[in-house]
């Protein structure tokens, strides 16, 4: 990962608190938080993308891949 954003305390400790939290989870638990963490990180791209679109006029036509 670029290491030019660097992140703040607040973001580091969230990151911290995180790996706490998981590190309790069963195999399967964590496997099913996998999936649905990565469903959110997908749609909200999906969602950058339809304000991105509309910010420059692109229209609801526009798809990326």
């Amino acid at each position: 990962m670029d290491n030019a954003f660097e992140l703040s305390m607040e973001q580091e400790f969230g990151i911290r608190s995180f790996s706490d939290q998981v590190q309790s989870l069963s195999k399967e638990e964590a496997q099913d938080f996998l999936v649905k963490l990565y469903r959110q990180m997908i749609m909200k791209e999906t969602m950058y993308k339809h304000f991105l679109a509309q910010e420059w006029g692109i229209g609801s036509q526009a798809r990326f891949s």
